[in-house]
């Protein structure tokens, strides 16, 4: 009887630990990406400066991968439809890039949520929705150390670690400079949407980071 409640609490003890370890538990360097930037993405005689913006060939990205579980957190608020059409975007090439994807639904106070996500040592943040520039710009610069992706917006002064990547119709920059005057929803469009979370990633796997991805027509 002693041996059985033993063995029974150690398969407790191993179940209880297996529970709580599922690969996030703690932060990693940053994992190679897989395959290379195609020709035009970026000059590689003239590297962007810091707060610069590139404006890569259309699918000159379409030759980088993240690894395999790849950790990414999708922060998003709203529900409109350009925030909608984004979510959708990073939603599907995770699931073709076999990252391993969870998302942060931001509430009224986006700060701890922010921080919440930071904390599940992501590599990547990735956020939709231009009701997150703002409190980014509070959280991004004390977190220098985490990779940050605003798709569809920017940051009015980036850090390092932050890319954007935007496109005429976009460039939502918040600290009350609101929207371009250029601002149109109707880009926001399922191939637009795609190609941005594509090619900023594609940016941040290679180390192009804290500069804005400027997507032309295609």
């Amino acid at each position: 009887m002693r041996r059985l409640v033993a063995g029974l609490a150690v398969a407790l003890l191993l179940s209880g630990c297996g529970a709580g370890t599922d690969g996030w538990a703690e932060p990693r360097p940053m994992p190679s990406p897989v395959g290379t930037l195609g020709p035009g993405f970026v000059d590689p005689s003239a590297p962007p400066t810091p707060e610069g913006t590139i404006t890569p060939v259309p699918g000159s990205w379409d030759g980088v991968q993240p690894a395999r579980g790849y950790r990414v957190v999708l922060l998003t608020k709203g529900t409109d439809g350009p925030t909608t059409a984004l979510v959708t975007a990073v939603r599907g090439w995770a699931a073709a890039a076999h990252a391993d994807l969870r998302t942060v639904t931001v509430g009224a106070d986006p700060v701890p949520d922010i921080v919440r996500a930071v904390d599940m040592h992501p590599d990547l943040v990735v956020s939709a929705g231009n009701e997150l520039v703002d409190p980014l710009a509070v959280i991004t610069a004390s977190h220098l150390s985490q990779p940050f992706l605003v798709v569809g917006a920017e940051l009015a002064e980036p850090t390092h670690n932050v890319t954007a990547v935007d496109w005429a119709g976009a460039s939502f920059r918040g600290e009350g400079l609101g929207a371009s005057s250029t601002y149109d929803a109707a880009s926001f469009t399922a191939q637009r949407c795609d190609a941005a979370i594509r090619a900023g990633a594609a940016a941040v796997l290679t180390g192009l980071t804290g500069i804005v991805v400027w997507l032309e027509d295609r």
